[in-house]
């Protein structure tokens, strides 16, 4: 089965008929998670489905001995009011499945245990003390953006020589964001690139009319940074990219999936799967203070190779040879 057939079998529920995990839970008990989504229900619905069959899989079915209050939201008032609903509601875990939502579930509880879907640097963003020991009432999953997005420029770069200026797509309202711009500068120097900021914000920005403004800035290639209104945003940012004959790069392989020319990072599906694992051990006893932050071992560079030909670009043996995966 691949990729998008196994995420659309979670969502409609073929797969989610799979025996329990051995260990079954305690008897009787009924757990109540809260999870708070940064996006609306369509759009995160493959994600959530995710963490759903993640859940069974280790023993917890809702119905029987789980219920999940799921929360969404695509404004940061709406996070900060579904934040401090979910935690009047008595849950025995919250999750923030991004750092928008961690960051809000952090301001509304300081005793519920919370669990971070894919935080960017949550020692800087103030969210924990240290990955290793974190304290307080906040473990998950944590992503250092800054080195991997300077890894992405060197792909670019590789990918396509003459870059010299590149489109830096973000939401600089969200603080992760801002600091891995400020990471960039002696990378570009180093790549000999020019990089320009590209603003985007709430649902309701014109994406068009900011992507086509962003045009007088004579860009060569876009690197588009990973926040939920820039994730649910991939296709159209593709769309705009390949339209204009830019190469483009992000973080997740849905970008690519969507018409990106490439992606670079890990899979947003395992650790979506993972947060289901840090909830299991918190359930099971665990303090969060005690459950070192992860981060991810593994990244994957995925090339779509429909769109370099698209672009009239000739991606490099010295990079297709490195590729994880080739979209053809």
């Amino acid at each position: 089965m691949d990729r998008r057939r196994f995420i659309s079998a979670l969502v409609g529920g073929s797969i989610l008929a799979a025996p329990l995990a051995a260990g079954a839970q305690q008897a009787g008990k009924v757990y109540r998670i809260g999870v708070l989504v940064p996006g609306s229900s369509a759009e995160a619905a493959p994600f959530v489905g995710v963490f759903r069959q993640g859940l069974r899989e280790l023993g917890f079915v809702e119905g029987k001995n789980l219920v999940i209050e799921l929360r969404y939201a695509e404004t940061p008032v709406l996070l900060a009011q579904h934040a401090d609903e979910l935690t009047r509601l008595g849950v025995d875990v919250v999750v923030g499945t991004a750092t928008p939502a961690a960051l809000a579930l952090k301001r509304a509880t300081r005793t519920i245990p919370i669990v971070m879907g894919t935080a960017s640097d949550p020692v800087q963003a103030g969210l924990v003390e240290s990955l290793a020991r974190p304290g307080g009432n906040i473990t998950g999953s944590a992503v250092l953006f800054p080195e991997v997005t300077a890894k992405q420029m060197e792909l670019i770069k590789e990918a396509h020589d003459k870059t010299s200026r590149i489109l830096v797509i973000g939401n600089w309202s969200n603080p992760a964001i801002q600091r891995i711009w400020n990471s960039l500068p002696p990378p570009a120097q180093r790549l000999n690139v020019r990089l320009e900021a590209v603003d985007i914000r709430a649902p309701e920005d014109d994406l068009d009319a900011i992507l086509t403004a962003s045009l007088r800035q004579r860009p060569d290639a876009l690197l588009v940074l990973v926040d939920p209104q820039i994730f649910f945003r991939f296709a159209r940012i593709a769309d705009f990219a390949l339209s204009r004959k830019l190469t483009s790069i992000s973080f997740y392989r849905e970008f690519p999936e969507s018409g990106g020319l490439m992606s670079y990072g890990p899979s947003l599906v395992e650790l979506v799967r993972r947060s289901a694992w840090y909830v299991d051990k918190i359930l099971k006893g665990a303090k969060p203070s005690d459950l070192p932050v992860e981060q991810p071992t593994k990244f994957d560079l995925v090339i779509n190779l429909k769109t370099a030909k698209t672009l009239g670009l000739t991606i490099p043996k010295s990079v297709l040879v490195r590729a994880d995966e080739l979209i053809q």
